[in-house]
């Protein structure tokens, strides 16, 4: 452990793991930039977590209770969201952003500034070049989706009416031949047939609406 470096309580770190070098960045010139990471996560053998950038916010966070195996790999400026799963060898460049209860598959590589919503997926060896939406698993290289993650779902307590709404924006965004604006707006509308899961609702339409035009989304 170097730099910058804040661990919160009750973390299990093991053996040969590098936490706070300085970025694999050309342009850093030895700014007080930081890693921050959070309470009860698992970092396995060999994890690289480097600090931020000058470039960005200057902080490479990780969130609670997550669980990153060996030789996980967090570049300058990625932020981690609570509850995720990355498997050997996940690798993420750098300002990739992670949601809550994300998985990664072994050998997950995550191109630079791509975003990675609540609740999704990647299989084993998987490219992600574009953002992979709330829910999504995805397979490939580069990545395309192939279903939701309702098992998932079901494990964390989701109801049927909630399973029912993402099932519903699976279609939308997958099925119906939308574009992405009309999917957009398609889902919005599950908001008011589907009361109970007007948050879900609303993650998947900030997420798709925040999506660059350039990069665009999994499909």
């Amino acid at each position: 452990m170097e730099g910058h470096t804040t661990i919160g309580r009750d973390n299990r770190i093991f053996q040969f793991a590098s936490l706070g070098a300085i970025p694999q960045d050309k342009k850093y010139a030895g700014e007080p930039c930081e890693l921050v990471i959070g309470d009860r996560n698992t970092i396995r053998e060999f994890c690289t977590f480097n600090i931020g950038s000058p470039g960005d916010t200057g902080v490479t966070r990780v969130g609670d209770d997550n669980w990153l195996m060996a030789y996980v790999h967090l570049a300058h400026d990625c932020v981690v969201g609570n509850h995720t799963i990355f498997a050997n060898n996940s690798q993420l460049a750098g300002h990739v952003h992670v949601g809550d209860w994300a998985i990664l598959g072994g050998f997950t590589v995550v191109h630079q500034f791509v975003r990675i919503g609540d609740h999704s997926m990647t299989a084993m060896c998987t490219l992600l070049f574009a953002d992979l939406p709330p829910f999504v698993m995805c397979q490939g290289q580069p990545a395309k989706a192939r279903s939701m993650n309702f098992e998932g779902l079901r494990r964390r307590g989701f109801s049927a009416p909630r399973i029912a709404a993402v099932k519903a924006m699976h279609k939308a965004l997958y099925r119906d031949d939308l574009s992405l604006q009309d999917a957009i707006a398609r889902i919005g509308e599950l908001a008011q047939s589907t009361p109970e899961a007007h948050l879900d609702v609303a993650m998947m339409r900030s997420f798709l609406e925040q999506a660059s035009p350039q990069r665009g989304i999994v499909r």
